[in-house]
């Protein structure tokens, strides 16, 4: 089998762990953890869900919340008015 020729072979990266481990890409558990650490913030009222966004390293509020929205299935607004 060749190797990707872009690959060392041998070479292990951080992705290759995480999916070895996880069983889901980098990119997928990363964004689980940033969505599991949102759920807590945002039950902090005296923080807009901007304020979340901007804290959890969203340059931009509303990819935050897209990404929140396919992860959990509602914005983080409904989130925070339905727990």
């Amino acid at each position: 089998m060749a190797a990707e020729p872009h690959r060392i072979p041998g070479f292990i990266t951080a992705g290759d762990l995480i999916k070895k481990e996880t069983g889901t890409s980098a990119q997928d558990y990363i964004q689980a953890k940033v969505i599991d650490i949102a759920k807590e913030r945002i039950f902090d009222n005296s923080k807009s869900i901007s304020q979340v966004a901007y804290e959890l390293g969203f340059r931009y509020p509303q990819h935050f919340t897209r990404l929140f929205k396919q992860r959990v299935g509602t914005t983080p607004n409904e989130y925070r008015s339905l727990n």
